[in-house]
């Protein structure tokens, strides 16, 4: 059923939690599974243009061996970055999601940022508005298989 599954990441918790069922999803048809991490960029000012996180090159370096151990145990996987405006993430996963004929966005409900940690992620809660792809939204309180293939790298901090 699911052929192409995206994996959204912000490299949080929060993320690696929704990997877990991700790569199930992926795995159940013989299916490939797409990581697509969006590197936000400052919006206005001086820094306009800049990476939102000072530690992104560590959050991508985490994201692309958590893709490299997958595809060690046999999982096909590619990854994705791709540049975005902070108030666009949502959409340019979705984006993304529709440029790839993916079948399923698997993507946690929350990220790194410290509003969004209170409240549905505002990448989320966009992604469930603007995405022609079924979204699966992983809450923090939801059980990780204990049969999952990986263990999450550590968090980047």
């Amino acid at each position: 059923m699911f052929k192409k599954v995206i994996w959204a990441t912000d490299g949080s918790e929060h993320a690696d939690r929704a990997m877990s069922l991700a790569v199930q999803m992926a795995k159940a048809d013989g299916g490939e599974l797409y990581v697509v991490h969006i590197i936000e960029k400052l919006m206005s000012g001086r820094a306009s243009g800049m990476d939102t996180y000072a530690n992104e090159a560590e959050v991508r370096a985490k994201i692309e061996q958590q893709a490299e151990t997958l595809t060690e145990q046999g999982l096909k996987t590619s990854t994705h970055a791709a540049a975005g405006m902070s108030n666009r993430v949502g959409d340019r996963i979705a984006e993304l999601a529709q440029d790839a004929g993916a079948d399923l966005i698997v993507v946690g409900t929350r990220g790194r940022g410290a509003v969004g940690s209170m409240v549905l992620g505002s990448v989320t809660q966009r992604l469930l508005h603007v995405s022609r792809t079924p979204v699966l939204a992983v809450p923090p309180h939801v059980a990780v298989d204990s049969e999952a293939p990986l263990e999450p790298a550590a968090t980047a901090t």
